[in-house]
């Protein structure tokens, strides 16, 4: 499948546009070929394990913390769905099953695939150790607002800062 980004007359409307943009990458660029790898033996009636495997990945990056979220946030996605070249998204009970399916043998397939992935991705396995490899920390603290979104009193050392400031 060719991925196709323009604009279009008709009205599509999907908050995960960006998630789609990568997944259209990662398909080009055949990055998430090892997955299709993991020898799952199983039922293909709408969706291949591979696919369900995917979708699990398409969850993780669209912030699902569990698959029950699935349902929730990804489930009415249509329009992505279809730019994954995806009937629908799978229930999260499909992509359940599917992971508690796997065998010990089938994890370690899993885990040497995804091993695969960033490492191939990695900038820091592709890093000239012979240099320096210069990691900057900045501790200092920025002063907000109380109606900063999520923002809360925080401590600056050695510094006397008013509650309104944090």
């Amino acid at each position: 499948m060719t991925a196709k980004i323009s604009l279009v007359e008709e009205f599509v409307n999907t908050q995960y546009a960006p998630l789609g943009a990568l997944y259209a990458h990662y398909q080009a660029n055949q990055v998430l070929a090892p997955l299709a790898e993991v020898g799952i033996a199983s039922k293909t009636r709408d969706f291949s394990p591979t696919d369900k495997l995917n979708q699990v990945l398409v969850s993780i990056l669209a912030g699902c913390q569990t698959l029950s979220e699935v349902n929730v946030k990804l489930k009415h996605e249509l329009p992505l769905a279809h730019a994954l070249g995806w009937p629908r998204i799978a229930d999260q009970s499909n992509l359940s099953r599917l992971l508690d399916r796997l065998t010990q043998k089938q994890i370690e397939q899993l885990r040497q695939a995804t091993t695969q992935i960033w490492r191939s991705r990695s900038a820091t396995c592709q890093h000239d150790w012979r240099g320096y490899l210069w990691l900057d920390y900045d501790f200092s603290g920025l002063p907000c607002s109380l109606r900063a979104e999520k923002s809360q009193k925080g401590y600056f050392s050695g510094k006397k800062t008013l509650r309104d400031a944090n």
